[in-house]
């Protein structure tokens, strides 16, 4: 029998999206654990030592001066005693409990060390601490983790630009709700913050830009295309599996993905055409043949023709995205990081999405904006057997609206963010805050609560309060 991960594709699709607008780009929002929350958090000036003691003009050498580096401390978890009916008669108790208790180190590094030749690269590393859930799933020990996010080398020359290494494509206009971003794989663990490089994956690849007078011109090899990592134990969406899920054995087996984007700007718009060669960036996994051993990983490629377009009205900007998606799995629609396995069909299938919407700027402080994703299946039922039905049937998706409010000359940012599908059948609020101390120092406060009815894969989490803190040192 084969087996899949299944969790709709809109729980990932608002991992993706933006907590605040003026941030797009740098905040992302992740969905996670359940936790046990106490809001008696201790930050002194001695937190870091002498570690950030102001160095004299003219100390640090010049390479030195290229690194932007950030430390964070978070504390959240799960605030509300509640039980979750998930069959007549079993409840599932939900207490409060802290789900993440860590301290991350990101360095960032760009360097134009000659004229038309840039170096860039981005690196963490983090530690869980006590009560955290990956301190618990190493056996009640502090656990460490160390990861080389992107790092490429661009030479630009004329009209052209290379770009080799370790990076991301991002085609979509619809900000944090596009079905054309799917190119690089991802990781989700929590229902967090993060930076956007711990959720969306750098893969090593050949990009090739070229600028001309009236039209943008891109393409892409993807070297070495990866895959969705399986779920960390003790994460909110693990699930222990029958079988242990394992990477893709490659076996010595040359696998590339391609691709190439045509963009030309008008007066106020853009339109975009782009087609490419992917593998689905979830895994689908079968039972071992003898019902011994470790689930067998299975790949997927297919075509992705795509197209998009912007409008700028005054302060408002309309965005459009299409996409056809030949000979995608039919129970593909995954969110990764999860490792809770149904039976899966093992058909292939068309595909159409789109994602509209559009972000309106109310004053220099004020901005909202709306999201819609839609995608459906062609010919759904042809090939299946009696009594078999898709995850997704009809018309699936996902709506996502998101408003930020800049105070105290942008000192202070206060946000809102309210997801759902589109059968009405989850609601995830967030309630933000950002604010920034001093050139240094900056801490962020979340709220966020999830609705949810039977039929959602949300259930589990439905009725779940959680609170979060962050504070940041960076220089």
């Amino acid at each position: 029998m084969n087996r899949s991960l299944t969790i709709p594709l809109w729980l990932g699709i608002f991992a993706l999206a933006p907590v605040h607008l003026g941030y797009a780009q740098d905040d992302v929002l992740i969905l996670g654990d359940d936790v046990s929350f106490d809001a008696g958090f201790g930050f002194d000036d001695d937190l870091f030592g002498d570690a950030f003691a102001e160095e004299e003009p003219g100390q640090l050498s010049a390479w030195l001066e290229n690194f932007t580096i950030k430390i964070s401390q978070q504390l959240s978890g799960q605030t509300n005693n509640h039980g979750v009916d998930l069959a007549p008669g079993l409840s599932f108790p939900r207490e409060s409990e802290i789900e993440t208790n860590r301290l991350a180190l990101n360095i960032r590094y760009q360097n134009a060390f000659a004229p038309g030749w840039l170096l860039q690269g981005s690196g963490q590393a983090k530690v869980y601490w006590k009560d955290d859930y990956e301190y618990k799933a190493n056996g009640d020990s502090i656990d460490t983790e160390f990861r080389v996010n992107e790092l490429f080398i661009q030479h630009s020359f004329d009209q052209h630009s290379l770009k080799f290494g370790r990076q991301t494509v991002v085609w979509g206009e619809t900000v944090g709700n596009s079905v054309l971003d799917i190119i690089n794989h991802s990781e989700f663990r929590d229902f967090t913050i993060i930076d956007i490089e711990d959720a969306r994956l750098n893969q090593l690849m050949l990009v090739w830009d070229f600028f001309g007078e009236e039209s943008n011109f891109s393409s892409f090899v993807n070297l070495y295309p990866e895959f969705n990592p399986a779920s960390v134990r003790g994460s909110p969406f693990f699930f222990e599996p029958e079988f242990n899920l394992t990477d893709y054995d490659r076996d010595g087996e040359l696998l590339f993905e391609f691709g190439t984007h045509w963009k030309k700007s008008f007066e106020g718009s853009d339109i975009a055409f782009m087609a490419a060669y992917l593998y689905e960036n979830q895994l689908r996994y079968e039972d071992p043949v003898l019902g011994i051993g470790d689930a067998v990983a299975e790949k997927n490629d297919f075509i992705l023709l795509g197209f998009s377009a912007n409008r700028a009205i005054g302060k408002l900007l309309l965005n459009f995205d299409l996409a056809f998606s030949h000979n995608v799995l039919a129970d593909s629609f995954n969110f990764p990081g999860t490792t809770s396995l149904t039976s899966a069909i093992n058909l292939k299938k068309d595909q159409i999405g789109t994602s509209f919407g559009f972000e309106y700027a109310i004053n220099n402080d004020q901005s909202v904006s709306l999201g819609i994703q839609a995608q459906m299946l062609l010919d759904e039922d042809e090939g299946l057997l009696p009594g078999q039905t898709l995850i997704n049937d009809g018309v699936f998706g996902t709506w996502l609206v998101r408003y930020s409010n800049s105070l105290m000359n942008g000192d202070l940012v206060l946000s809102s963010t309210l997801q759902g599908d589109l059968n009405a059948e989850s609601l995830l609020a967030l309630f933000g805050a950002d604010y920034t101390i001093n050139d240094n120092w900056a801490i962020n406060g979340q709220i966020i609560n999830i609705s949810a009815d039977d039929n959602s894969p949300l259930l589990f989490f439905a009725e779940d309060l959680r609170v979060g803190i962050t504070v940041t040192y960076s220089y």
